[in-house]
């Protein structure tokens, strides 16, 4: 089975962010992005998605989703 993660606590670490900070800058809840970085939610918003990479300055999607085998 494949999984698809968010590589939200990599990408925070990379930069010296906090996810509080990202919640500020993005306006998307702590919890959701609590949520997303530990795989707890069963569904993605791709909004979301979208202002995550524009908050970080990543243009490649890849950057931020990986899929992995379970």
């Amino acid at each position: 089975m494949v999984k698809v993660t968010i590589k939200i606590r990599s990408l925070l670490e990379e930069r010296g962010m906090s996810l509080r900070e990202l919640s500020r800058i993005t306006d998307i809840r702590h919890a959701a992005l609590s949520e997303l970085q530990n795989g707890k939610r069963e569904s993605i918003n791709f909004g979301h998605i979208e202002r995550i990479a524009q908050a970080l300055g990543i243009t490649d999607i890849r950057d931020i989703i990986d899929l992995t085998d379970e």
